[in-house]
């Protein structure tokens, strides 16, 4: 059976292990190279004070030697820092770029199941109630003010009228509660007399 072909989010997965492992590697030669090179320092110090200057040589070239390989080995761990970072980028891309794969197919599917003309037809009919609860709103608020503000005319007439008679000293409640009422034929008498009571207090008044 065939193996499933791994996904380019494993595969970069993978090149971060394998880059890390071969890091770790060169490391440890590294250290190593360290460890011989102080070695062959001590050994070449050794020498020097015996005087032996042949055998001093060679491990002098063995040391320049280790130390080109050392320079060597830093060299190659940099470029697979490098490429480590490289790796690293690409996967962060590659996580960014499913993330606007996945909002991009959650997008087409709202827009398929958004429907514009019955949105457009919903949002006209709501205006259109709106309008007319603010015209009746509007019809309401006139209709009773004008009622309020008709009983209150009313009202506040009475009161002047009555201070009028005060004023001039009829009693309301008494001659002028014999007036007839509104479509009556003929006045009564107490209604005249109340009138020319009336006019009396007022020549009294002007003189």
């Amino acid at each position: 059976m065939f193996s499933k072909k791994p996904t380019m989010q494993e595969q970069v997965r993978q090149q971060k292990r394998d880059l890390n492992r071969a890091q770790r590697d060169l490391a440890r030669d590294r250290n190593s190279m360290e460890r011989q090179e102080k070695q062959l320092e001590a050994e070449i110090k050794k020498l020097a004070k015996q005087g032996n200057k042949q055998a001093a040589t060679a491990l002098a070239k063995q040391l320049i030697n280790l130390r080109k390989q050392k320079a060597k080995s830093m060299g190659v761990q940099a470029k697979i820092s490098a490429v480590g970072y490289q790796t690293q980028a690409m996967h962060s891309n590659l996580k960014m770029a499913g993330a606007m794969s996945s909002a991009s197919k959650t997008m087409t599917a709202m827009n398929k199941q958004l429907n514009l003309k019955e949105l457009q037809a919903t949002t006209q009919n709501f205006q259109k109630e709106t309008a007319k609860m603010d015209m009746t709103e509007e019809m309401l608020n006139d209709t009773l003010e004008g009622v309020l503000d008709g009983s209150g005319d009313e009202e506040e007439q009475d009161a002047i009228i009555s201070q009028v008679l005060d004023e001039i000293g009829i009693e309301t409640s008494g001659k002028m509660a014999a007036a007839p009422a509104p479509g009556a034929s003929m006045p009564g008498r107490s209604t005249v007399a109340g009138v020319k009571d009336i006019e009396e207090k007022l020549k009294q008044l002007r003189a």
